[in-house]
């Protein structure tokens, strides 16, 4: 089982550590690609146009500069590092080495910058979005699609994908192996409708869950009755969707 996630928008600067050590992070054969991505950034991050490029507001203009010094800034854990309501909800700036250590075979952050890392993998805040076109690069999508499908379907080997991300970080990997795409609504007065902030909570509790109990599906119907153990805890009911073509489709349903 591999568990895909997207990375937060806000994430937690650490104050101290080394800087991040890029044959130290999880598939090494990425190396070369992140060093491109973190130089094209450095340098974009610096330039007039900086806003602009990476489609951020003047709020965001520290976050921006704090680009810049990307290779000298401390690292911490991604855990650690990824705010937000889906980290939060996972609890995941908590979980103990064990945890962590699970998560490292489990778990896949998909990155704008990264590619792809593990919540135990030591990174320093950043502010890329996987929508951005940075130079000769181009689309961050299209540049991270070709070094992502070996290296995730060999992770991966064949076993149950659950993906949690957004659409733009889809873009970058679609899985070759089983792949269920999770989708989250709320029911209200006998009526089911899509959500947005709590489908990001939501995957957050599935995500802590799958990880830190003993439950490994291998099949998009193993995952559903795994999901079934959050019923009555943080989810009303479950709903497995088979597709022909493209993922199969996980529904977890809160109450409104």
């Amino acid at each position: 089982m591999l568990v895909l996630l997207p990375p937060s928008e806000g994430k937690t600067a650490p104050i101290e550590g080394d800087p991040v050590d890029l044959a130290a992070l999880s598939h090494a054969e990425l190396a070369d690609s992140r060093r491109r991505v973190g130089d094209a950034l450095a340098k974009v991050s610096g330039q007039r146009n900086a806003m602009k490029v990476l489609d951020v507001g003047a709020s965001l203009a520290d976050e921006v500069v704090r680009n810049t010094t990307l290779w000298d800034n401390p690292a911490d854990a991604a855990a650690r590092v990824y705010t937000g309501v889906l980290y939060d909800a996972a609890k995941m700036a908590s979980w103990d080495g064990p945890t962590l250590e699970r998560a490292a075979s489990r778990v896949r952050v998909v990155s704008a910058l990264w590619g792809a890392v593990s919540p135990a993998d030591a990174i320093p805040a950043y502010r890329l979005s996987m929508a951005t076109a940075l130079g000769r690069l181009g689309g961050l999508a299209s540049f991270w699609r070709a070094c992502l499908t070996p290296t995730l379907n060999a992770l991966a080997d064949g076993g149950l994908v659950v993906d949690c991300r957004s659409s733009s970080y889809v873009a970058a990997y679609r899985p070759d192996a089983p792949w269920v795409a999770v989708k989250v609504m709320r029911e209200f007065n006998g009526k089911r409708a899509v959500v947005s902030h709590m489908a990001k909570h939501t995957r957050g509790l599935l995500a802590a869950h799958l990880v830190q109990t003993d439950a490994t599906p291998a099949t998009a119907s193993d995952l559903a009755d795994a999901a079934a153990g959050m019923i009555g805890d943080a989810l009303v009911d479950v709903a497995l969707e088979a597709r022909a073509k493209g993922p199969d489709e996980l529904t977890l349903v809160i109450a409104g």
